[in-house]
């Protein structure tokens, strides 16, 4: 394995970590006031595409890192878009 391959492995590692524990949190409490939606619904759609392009590079780091940094993000998102709308928004 190449040193450039160790390093998007890991990067691909550590960002898609990056999201357990803020699923978990929302999972947990229900509770998405403090989140965008805006936000999320633009990294979703960011992480699909860069999940369509590692199936075409047929790079499989890319393609497994994004499709789980998918679930976590859409469980986020879920979770925002079904937030019980107040008075106020």
């Amino acid at each position: 394995m190449e040193i450039s391959d160790v390093i998007g492995s890991a990067a691909a590692l550590f960002t898609t970590i990056s999201f357990i524990p803020q699923a978990l949190k929302v999972i947990k409490t229900r509770d998405t006031r403090s989140i965008s939606l805006g936000m999320y619904t633009i990294f979703s759609g960011g992480v699909t595409l860069w999940l369509v392009y590692g199936i075409m590079k047929h790079d499989m780091p890319i393609i497994i890192a994004n499709a789980v940094t998918l679930v976590f993000a859409l469980t986020i998102l879920w979770f925002k878009a079904a937030e019980p709308k107040t008075p106020h928004d």
